[in-house]
């Protein structure tokens, strides 16, 4: 049997409500809120941070390959997967692939990878599935995207959801798009896509697939559907026979449309009540539709507690400020900073710290056991242990699954930037170990001397045409 083996979702912290825009733009109203990656944040940190909620208590050495499906990619000609893969420790020779270009990336991605294990060519494939698509402002799609990721582990072992079957439609449905160069969606009249599309190949699709796998809507728990807003994407259901019970939340009124990212969130959402015997359908929409039938199995209690979609909900603070907003996307003209932007992207020192940079190795002595992270501007290596003074005697030691303490802590308002105050802390590493990390995801008056923190995958500088990520600390909030 091949399937579902492990999940994990991630969802940024900050919510910006949807009134909060709308007053902007002197207009009323406005349900529920969208979530709202950090200024630090894109496809490739969030897919980072699902991964991590996925393979909670699985070794990123068993990993053979690391798919990343995604729209919107950091890097137009470079391998987005392999950054991925080194930042959650995988092993060199994984086979990793970008999937893009379309909103069904993530299913073709999921199903690719089912088929590769299916075939014996890979035994553990890690999907993750990511978008942060942005709208215009004071447009109908600012008010309706959310960003996302969700990540699912695909093999053939202690399966606990099983792919019992897919059908495709491709259509080359233009509704959205984007061409070289643009950073905002196009789409072209909103009735087109809705009335000749959305709400007729879907149906065509689950019909499909229902006919190939001898189903009926009754045979389904939940329906996991593609929304485009949450009335076309009822009445889609209503049109496919599933009651209301039978569907399962969009997450448009408090996520968005996280567009390649929202059905396999949706998925996961379901997934965190299924029990042994429960059948979830999942439809993708974007240039045709994937429908695909998920069969829960015993080993589903196995998986064990993620963080997922519903904790993630519960993980977060309020973004009520539109300009902070506007900044954060590079909307609007900031004045210069007060002091120089740091140096430059080097990328050969990036090259040489490949193996203990991105996934955030220290060394453990072999002699005393002490651990240590040493962390200068041209190399992550410690050659003398600080406790016996043992000189090259080390194993690896990883700090990024370790949780902190913050030893101490300072706000700096002076240096501007896009959202002041930077936060330094110095933290203490639960087993041993110390270091110096930018803190996110933070209230400032919230920060203090002992608070818990756990490390994140983030963006610490941008330079003219390329990115360089590192790892930063955030509380503790479960």
């Amino acid at each position: 049997m091949v399937g579902i083996k492990s999940y994990g979702a991630y969802i940024p912290y900050r919510r910006l409500p949807r009134s909060v825009i709308n007053a902007a733009w002197g207009r009323g109203g406005g349900r529920g809120e969208r979530a709202v990656a950090g200024i630090d944040e894109d496809s490739i940190s969030m897919a980072v941070s699902a991964g991590i909620d996925c393979l909670k208590d699985t070794d990123p050495k068993a990993i053979d390959a690391v798919f990343l499906a995604t729209t919107t990619p950091p890097y137009i000609e470079r391998l987005n997967a392999n950054v991925v893969a080194n930042a959650l420790d995988c092993r060199r020779d994984t086979r990793n692939t970008d999937y893009a270009n379309c909103l069904r990336a993530g299913a073709t991605a999921l199903q690719s990878a089912i088929d590769a294990v299916k075939s014996g060519t890979l035994k553990n494939v890690l999907v993750a599935i990511t978008d942060m698509r942005m709208g215009g402002a004071g447009g109908e799609d600012e008010l309706m995207l959310g960003d996302g990721a969700a990540a699912f582990l695909i093999g053939d072992d202690d399966v606990a959801v099983e792919l019992e079957g897919s059908y495709t439609e491709s259509d080359d449905m233009v509704d959205y798009w984007r061409v070289e160069g643009d950073v905002y969606l196009r789409s072209w009249e909103d009735r087109f896509g809705r009335d000749a599309g959305y709400s007729v190949t879907p149906l065509e699709a689950v019909k499909g697939l229902m006919k190939k796998l001898n189903l009926a809507p009754k045979d389904f728990t939940k329906a996991c559907i593609y929304g485009i807003n949450t009335r076309a994407q009822s009445g889609l259901a209503k049109s496919m026979g599933f009651t209301p019970a039978q569907v399962q939340d969009p997450l448009l009124d408090n996520v968005g449309n996280t567009g390649t990212a929202l059905t396999p969130m949706i998925l996961i959402s379901a997934l965190e009540n299924a029990k042994p015997g429960d059948r979830f359908l999942a439809v993708n929409w974007g240039n045709g539709c994937d429908a695909m039938s998920f069969k829960v199995t015993e080993n589903i209690k196995k998986v064990g507690e993620r963080r997922g979609i519903k904790r993630h909900l519960n993980i977060k603070g309020e973004l009520d400020n539109y300009g902070k907003f506007l900044r954060w996307r590079d909307m609007v003209a900031l004045a210069p900073l007060s002091r120089p932007a740091g140096g430059g992207v080097s990328m050969s020192a990036e090259w040489r710290e490949r193996r203990s940079g991105l996934p955030l190795y220290g060394v453990k002595c072999l002699k005393c056991g002490t651990v240590q992270l040493y962390m200068r501007g041209t190399s992550m290596r410690a050659h003398v242990c600080l406790e016996c003074q043992a000189k090259d005697n080390f194993e690896p030691y990883r700090f990024a699954d370790k949780k902190g303490t913050v030893v101490s802590f300072s706000h700096d308002y002076l240096g501007g930037g896009i959202d002041p105050p930077a936060t330094r802390t110095v933290v203490d590493f639960e087993g041993g170990g110390r270091g110096l990390f930018d803190m996110v995801d933070r209230d400032p008056a919230e920060c203090k001397v002992g608070m818990k923190v756990e490390m994140t995958f983030r963006k610490v500088r941008s330079a003219p045409g390329s990115n360089v990520y590192f790892w930063k600390c955030k509380p503790v909030r479960d």
